[in-house]
């Protein structure tokens, strides 16, 4: 019996992948990649947080891209399943940016949302 690939829990478009890749490159000597964690901030009670990781975290969820390994971090999962992580450039601003199909509202600010 064949065995089913499990689909990645958060979709990465392509920019979202060469930015992963543009930040692996200029990581730290200790990085073995980039983490998506959502912590409890903001006026909508949580927030997307990227950040450098050093250690893998066996509860994390780990999306191997063309640039670097990808981590949603275990305790944020729920929040996340099935959103879309883009990487957004204009003329003054840059970021990532998330469509999340579990987010029921957000802050003015769009800085938080709620689940």
């Amino acid at each position: 019996m064949a065995t089913r690939v499990r689909p990645a829990a958060i979709n990465l478009t392509a920019n979202a992948e060469r930015r992963v890749a543009d930040l692996m490159a200029k990581a730290p000597a200790d990085a073995i990649g980039v983490k998506l964690s959502t912590p409890r901030r903001g006026c909508s009670g949580l927030a997307y947080s990227v950040d450098y990781v050093t250690a893998a975290n066996a509860m994390d969820e780990r999306i191997e891209t063309p640039g670097g390994t990808f981590f949603v971090d275990g305790g944020s999962i729920l929040y996340l399943i099935g959103s879309t992580m883009d990487w957004v450039e204009d003329d003054f601003t840059a970021g990532f940016v998330f469509a999340n199909p579990n987010a029921k509202g957000a802050c003015g600010c769009g800085e938080s949302f709620t689940v």
